[in-house]
């Protein structure tokens, strides 16, 4: 029996989406291999209430995962690579990083309204200070409203508030299969994503040779 990876993970939805994601390419490079997932609870997913503007460039969704890692309890994790803090623990590194899916932000809203049909000082839901900047720029009338959880989570959220609309990743709700929540993919001319917004990222340890040359395979962003 060959070796069996385990794979560090948050437990949301799309989180395993992303899973599939990068396993389903790395089977196709090595079909050998076997995985076992771990589900792994970080800070960021108990900690519901404060806001991701004061934690933003921090390891709030990453800390419980890269713990796992360095004690040896699994293999590698992957990330959604906009989720990674600006400075890895010492002992891990990003063994690969794939293309963007789609790096827009998307408007969903009541009513399937655009940004420019909002009415005078609706209230959108977002934590990111990115956003929160861009869309008091371009509507200085907006009210902004602070919203964590899950994707599943904010939506319900949007249906059972005052809220009028929420700003979630695009390649998000096109992962999960929610493309028809999306009422406007803002241009990023009004809002620029993070640059790294829709891309997955694999970490290991900086010590696995092996690892990071089968990760190599499937790392778009060396082969760019």
């Amino acid at each position: 029996m060959g070796t069996i990876y385990r794979v560090g993970t948050r437990s949301s939805p799309l989180a395993l989406i992303q899973v599939d994601e990068i396993l389903s390419r790395l089977r196709t490079a090595h079909p050998a291999l076997k995985f076992s997932i771990v589900k792994i609870d970080t800070y960021g997913d108990i900690d519901k209430k404060t806001p991701i503007s004061q934690v933003e460039g921090s390891d709030f969704f990453t800390r419980e995962i890269d713990t796992a890692l360095l004690n040896g309890d699994i293999d590698f994790a992957i990330h959604s690579a906009k989720d990674l803090p600006d400075t890895l623990p010492q002992g891990i590194c990003i063994a690969a990083i794939t293309r963007p899916k789609c790096r827009h932000d998307a408007l969903v809203s009541k009513g399937n309204l655009t940004l420019d049909q909002l009415k005078p000082g609706a209230v959108i839901g977002t934590s990111s200070i990115r956003r929160k900047t861009a869309l008091k720029t371009y509507r200085p009338d907006l009210q902004i409203a602070d919203i964590r959880g899950t994707i599943g989570e904010r939506l319900t959220i949007l249906d059972s508030s005052d809220m009028d609309a929420v700003i979630i990743a695009a390649c998000a709700l096109e992962r999960l299969g929610l493309e028809h929540r999306i009422a406007q993919r803002i241009p990023f001319d009004i809002l620029e994503p993070h640059p790294l917004q829709g891309a997955l990222a694999v970490t290991t340890r900086s010590s696995d040779a092996d690892l990071i040359g089968i990760m190599s395979e499937i790392d778009e962003m060396a082969k760019e």
